[in-house]
């Protein structure tokens, strides 16, 4: 075991966690070469995969969503839990973590329980805008939590609790746009759009994407983050279609003129951070509503109801912002003012 600091990692089931926490650990990597690091994850979870693409150990342990409506899952899931805990437990013991960290995900709160036990310090960020449940649940057991909102921090005590923005990978914003170009085979001559269906996926816009695509490569390139639910798979010179990707992913952000995405604040916060225009259709009915409300307020992006969303009005939104080259540069202007995304050093410099 080294001589650094070590650093116990908790988040996945969804990517939303995971992208704070990776831009933590690129900036306390760059501090402290010697640091190790052990990431806790979700037994079938997507982030395994990205994780380990960053060179960090992972561990799969048991985890149980804490539902508040009605579902066969509430009557074992709470076994899962206690299943996690004792894992946790254990490898807490044996890892000799000097702090826990995490960013969200049920994954992390039987993680944070038994580092608590442990007297281990437990350092938790709240991302969204609506603080989540398992940030919650954490809060008692924390012994420092950050926000990415000062509307955010007023759910917790403020004794222990500074805003400091979201943390934004910093390998995300060195791409080249030609470099993107290249990796993805598309023209210089036609513009490109990076299509974002969430960490999850989501199933119904990348349904509505691959119906539309027709119309959209008359006028555009297409590069489509799937998340891993897609029906139907589409072939086309001017459409890429991934799960996701790794180290590609900051030179295709470089090349694209205009994101589509999901309003998740990991995404949001990559788009505020590169200063990109986009087009935001958050999931109806969560807290993805009140992410996106802090872009249009300030006329940060454009934000479609999924609601009253069709083939013919998504191709219509991307065809006229895409022929607009003014009220994209007003949203990509805007968007670097939305949220701090300076936040790793700041709760690096916590850590250390």
């Amino acid at each position: 075991m080294s001589n650094g600091v070590r650093v116990l990692l908790s988040g996945g089931g969804t990517m939303g966690p995971v992208s704070p926490l990776l831009a933590i650990f690129e900036e306390l990597k760059t501090r402290q070469p010697d640091a190790e690091f052990l990431w806790l994850a979700t037994r079938n979870g997507s982030e395994r995969e990205l994780v380990a693409s960053y060179g960090m150990r992972t561990q799969e342990i048991f985890s149980g969503k804490f539902r508040r409506y009605f579902s066969v899952k509430n009557i074992f899931d709470p076994l899962l839990v206690a299943l996690g805990f004792v894992q946790s437990f254990f490898i807490i013991l044996k890892f000799k973590p000097h702090v826990v960290l995490s960013a969200g995900g049920f994954v992390s709160v039987p993680v944070a329980w038994a580092a608590w036990l442990l007297r281990k310090p437990v350092m938790i960020h709240q991302q969204d805008v609506e603080p989540g449940l398992a940030n919650k649940l954490m809060a008692p057991v924390a012994t420092v939590i950050t926000t990415a909102f000062a509307s955010s921090a007023l759910a917790f005590p403020s004794k222990k609790t500074t805003v400091v923005g979201n943390p934004v990978r910093a390998s995300i914003t060195h791409g080249s746009g030609d470099a993107g170009l290249k990796f993805l085979g598309f023209d210089s001559s036609l513009p490109v759009v990076l299509v974002m269906g969430g960490g999850t996926g989501a199933q119904s816009l990348n349904d509505l994407v691959v119906d539309s695509l027709e119309q959209l490569v008359a006028f555009c390139q297409v590069v489509h983050l799937t998340g891993g639910k897609l029906n139907r798979i589409a072939e086309h010179r001017h459409y890429r279609g991934f799960t996701f990707l790794t180290n590609q992913l900051a030179d295709v952000f470089a090349a694209a003129d205009l994101v589509v995405t999901r309003a998740g604040m990991s995404a949001l916060t990559e788009v505020a951070a590169l200063g990109k225009a986009a087009i935001i259709i958050p999931m109806p009915g969560t807290h993805q509503e009140v992410n996106a409300n802090e872009f249009l307020k300030i006329n940060a992006a454009a934000v479609v109801d999924q609601q009253t969303l069709t083939r013919s009005t998504l191709v219509a939104a991307i065809q006229e912002l895409l022929g607009d080259s003014a009220e994209r540069a007003t949203f990509a202007r805007n968007a670097q003012k939305v949220i701090d995304t300076t936040a790793a050093k700041r709760i690096v410099d916590m850590i250390v």
